[in-house]
């Protein structure tokens, strides 16, 4: 069990692959916005990737542990400390009973992860543990961690010392700019050439009105064919309307000219046209990413996508472990 000191900016409880087969009822996956950081951290305590772990965003929490415990902290460099002294990451680590660990603010990418042997003691509700905060529901009570909350773990003994390999470790930096893969369609037929091109070769800034939800950007706007300018009254208005449909998650929601990159919390379907969708093993950028950096698209094949999931799926194994 620990004792939570500080939050931290709405430090959650997230399982991967999250909440499975409820968007008919309005329910998203949830889980961790880089699954492949949160992936590596529960291999290196010796959980199962789908074991429950903290995710901490822009700045993390303070948390007391009451008994010794193996942990380990994947993704954004947070500066975290052991009474006040610097650990690594990417390795698994001994917190001692009484030992207080603190993570400040981020240093590189925008949200880390510490996984606990044995995994997070909390209630699944439909089948997962991962907070939906917009719903109230999964996590502990349904929402971000609370300052003087005591959360209980799991028992296992894990392995201290484990270390993932550096060419098994996504690289997070302060570039301030990310190139995104993204795949047609959708609606892949409702921007004109020229706005296809614009969109690929534009810079887009990622708005600070942005969470788990839906990423905003800011960018030049778009321009469509006549599918969508010459179109029957029940389409809607503008353009980027279309008859309500059923949206994928890493869908490029179109409202009216800005695009929304629906993530992890993302509503499941709306009227808007999504010409392009983020692909999964690309979400660990999203992830990582911060207000105002800057989004480069890349358009590659389904083909491309699945292969780049499966290499992404072969680091997250054993192999990467030293």
């Amino acid at each position: 069990m620990f004792e939570v000191i500080k939050p931290g900016l709405e430090t959650s409880v997230q399982d991967y692959p999250g909440r499975i087969g409820f968007l008919n009822q309005g329910f998203p996956p949830s889980g961790p916005m880089d699954s492949w950081s949160f992936r590596l951290a529960n291999l290196l305590v010796g959980n199962h990737e789908n074991s429950g772990a903290l995710e901490c965003q822009y700045t993390g929490p303070t948390l007391k542990f009451e008994k010794d415990h193996v942990i380990s902290i994947c993704g954004a460099d947070m500066q975290p400390k052991i009474d006040g002294r610097s650990i690594p990451m990417w390795e698994s680590i001994m917190v001692k009973s009484n030992q207080t660990l603190e993570l400040g603010f981020t240093v590189t990418g925008a949200r880390s992860y510490i996984a606990f042997s044995g995994g997070i003691d909390s209630e699944k509700w439909l089948g997962s543990q991962s907070t939906f905060h917009k719903a109230g529901v999964g996590g502990i009570d349904g929402y971000a961690l609370k300052e003087s909350q005591k959360i209980s773990l799991g028992n296992s003994k894990g392995k201290i010392g484990r270390k993932i390999r550096a060419e098994s470790i996504p690289d997070i930096t302060n570039s301030g700019v990310w190139e995104i893969e993204v795949v047609r369609g959708p609606n892949d037929d409702w921007l004109d050439n020229a706005g296809y091109e614009t969109f690929l070769k534009a810079d887009w800034k990622l708005q600070a009105r942005s969470d788990r939800t839906g990423f905003r950007l800011d960018g030049p706007s778009l321009s469509f064919n006549e599918k969508a300018t010459n179109k029957s009254p029940e389409h809607g208005y503008e353009p980027s309307n279309i008859i309500d449909q059923g949206y994928p998650i890493g869908g490029i929601n179109l409202a009216g000219q800005t695009p929304i990159i629906l993530v992890n919390d993302g509503p499941s379907m709306g009227g808007f046209i999504v010409p392009f969708t983020v692909p999964s093993a690309s979400f660990w950028k999203l992830g990582q990413a911060k207000p105002n950096e800057k989004f480069k698209f890349k358009e590659i094949s389904v083909l491309e996508a699945q292969e780049m999931r499966s290499e992404q799926t072969s680091l997250c194994s054993m192999g990467s472990i030293i």
